[in-house]
């Protein structure tokens, strides 16, 4: 479980392809701290840590994750958003997040008003999930406010200290991200899906 309170940055050192997985190699000031077989979020995706060398790390994704998320985007020298898993007892600033990645999104459009940025995106409505003006939504790993709800689009306004430490001031229009809706709200649509096809 995570919080959507991204940590640190981590570079992607390498990336070694067998079969279907890939094994993702990352440095970061995190490394110190990690443990074999822990969860760590990547950009939102909850990968495990298989490897650890020095100030490097190595975690692996399956063809089903490497399917459902943007990872094969990924290139050496991306900067990627990390985030430990939350400990009980600790505060949850952000909100509760799964590592688990809905759908991917695109962004649609980045403007700076200022001193502070709105990010737009865009995702396949036919997977049916959904936002709420002012609820909560992870976009590569990152909790945010929901601005501007519609059917399948949605921004977000990002403050300098957010735009700064995070891989948002990497993004321009096109750009792939992880998308994570609210828990909460997955489960509600699903009671009332239910609920009507009853």
């Amino acid at each position: 479980m995570f919080t959507g309170i991204i940590e640190e940055f981590g570079e992607l050192i390498s990336v070694v392809q067998e079969q279907g997985n890939l094994h993702l190699t990352l440095k970061s000031k995190l490394t110190p701290s990690l443990k074999i077989d822990q969860s760590v979020a990547h950009n939102g995706v909850c990968l495990t840590v298989v490897k650890i060398e020095g100030d490097q790390y190595t975690v692996t994704a399956i063809q089903e994750t490497r399917d459902k998320t943007t990872v094969d985007d990924w290139q050496v020298g991306s900067s990627i958003n990390l985030e430990r898993a939350m400990k009980l007892g600790d505060r949850l600033d952000g909100h509760i997040v799964q590592g688990h990645v809905d759908q991917i999104g695109v962004c649609t459009e980045v403007n700076e008003v200022d001193s502070s940025w709105t990010f737009s995106f865009e995702y396949d409505a036919l997977l049916n999930n959904l936002t709420i003006e002012k609820g909560s939504i992870t976009v590569n790993g990152t909790s945010l406010t929901v601005v501007n709800s519609g059917t399948n689009t949605f921004s977000v306004a990002i403050i300098p200290y957010t735009y700064e430490h995070t891989n948002f001031h990497t993004f321009e229009v096109g750009t792939r991200v992880n998308l994570e809706f609210d828990v909460v709200g997955k489960y509600i649509a699903k009671m009332q899906s239910v609920k009507q096809s009853s």
